[in-house]
């Protein structure tokens, strides 16, 4: 079956692909950064691994974004401190790669390349990596194909698979299960989810469940984060500062109007708020919805503040350190496609809110069980709480 899915995804789903990232990149900026930023991958990469010690044995991990990368930072440092190897991280996103190119520990930063059967043969002759890593969920097809053609051991980490999901459905079952049954190791978060991957009929000898690096990169996170000082001492002194973080839009339309009600009724009420991508389209858009209600001041400008109510953070790399000020935090995505991150604020004991849809985080579902996390369904509810 490997050999159909291998001709059916490169005949239907690369064209297709190629021709909608072509259009999309009209409109969508962060496409056409990521295309923009792979032109010259190869030639790049080249220029980089000539300053790699090619002795060392090379360990290759991949993220899609900048949260995966949170959580496979506890790991790379670990191996890093203990074995002397060359560390190569990739990305699919531009927000990701961009952030990190001044990790300390990765000694290669670069794009992950278009999943063609050629660029991914390109790359793993280039790169010769010992062991691949995908963290979480980023895999892509060409690629696993190429890794076990190339008898090179990779795995998948903090993996999760719910019960109910469409992967599972009979020909995604078949297609998913020619990728999962190339890994050497399958780690994942769970008994359940490890379950839950073994319904693909994959040997259970690959299937581990060892727990989730979030806990550990988000405990030693909270760590760092008491020693930053993004606001002098007496900054939030006799004030109640809610943080509503990871926001889009449709979390917005719900909480802004509850919060305005709530900080008039009490005026020690801050607010910060954290886009999930802060923009400066998405930054002008919420300075435009609470124009003329109440004054708003971006963090890159605090040191000219002057009593506004409300920080609007306009850079990233910053929330976990913000829900240390926070009394009361709120996690976006949950009235969107899913909810992010609730072990952030979760990590130092404070009551977490969050929109309705948050079954894709156990955290979040433990959380709701046992009175640390509060659901909210409207505007109504949100200013209840």
């Amino acid at each position: 079956m490997k050999t159909i899915w291998y001709w059916f995804y490169n005949l239907t789903f690369i064209p297709f692909a190629k021709g909608f990232l072509f259009f999309a990149q009209l409109f969508h900026p962060k496409i056409k950064i990521g295309l923009k930023g792979r032109r010259k991958l190869f030639e790049n990469l080249i220029i980089d691994l000539a300053g790699v010690d090619r002795k060392k044995k090379m360990v290759w991990f991949h993220s899609a974004s900048m949260g995966e990368f949170e959580q496979a930072k506890p790991i790379i440092e670990r191996i890093k401190t203990e074995k002397d190897v060359n560390i190569i991280v990739t990305f699919f996103s531009p927000s990701g790669y961009t952030n990190s190119l001044k990790y300390p520990f990765a000694d290669v930063i670069t794009y992950f390349p278009f999943d063609t059967a050629l660029a991914a043969k390109r790359f793993l002759n280039l790169v010769r990596p010992n062991l691949a890593i995908f963290m979480r969920y980023d895999i892509w097809p060409n690629m696993i194909w190429q890794l076990e053609q190339k008898s090179i051991p990779c795995m998948i980490v903090d993996a999760t698979m719910r019960k109910k999901t469409p992967r599972k459905w009979a020909v995604a079952k078949s297609f998913h299960k020619s990728l999962f049954s190339c890994f050497t190791k399958i780690l994942t978060v769970s008994e359940n989810d490890s379950e839950n991957f073994g319904e693909f009929g994959l040997d259970k000898n690959k299937i581990t469940a060892v727990g989730d690096t979030r806990f550990d990169r988000v405990y030693q996170k909270s760590l760092d984060a008491k020693q930053k000082k993004l606001f002098r001492e007496d900054f939030f002194k006799d004030k109640k500062v809610f943080v509503l973080g990871s926001s889009w839009e449709s979390d917005e339309e719900v909480l802004l109007p509850a919060l305005q009600k709530v900080m008039k009724n009490d005026e020690r009420v801050i607010t910060i708020i954290v886009p999930h991508e802060p923009t400066v389209l998405h930054v002008e858009y919420l300075e435009n919805q609470l124009h003329g209600k109440y004054e708003t001041i971006r963090f890159s400008l605090l040191n000219n503040y002057k009593g506004e109510r409300i920080i609007i953070i306009d850079s990233i790399g910053v929330l976990l350190t913000l829900y240390y000020y926070a009394h009361i935090a709120y996690v976006g995505g949950s009235f969107k496609q899913g909810i992010h991150n609730v072990l952030e604020p979760a990590v130092y004991g404070i009551p977490v809110v969050f929109g309705p849809k948050h079954e894709n985080s156990q955290e979040a579902l433990v959380m709701v069980k046992n009175g640390g996390g509060i659901t909210i369904k409207n505007k109504k509810e949100a200013y209840r709480v």
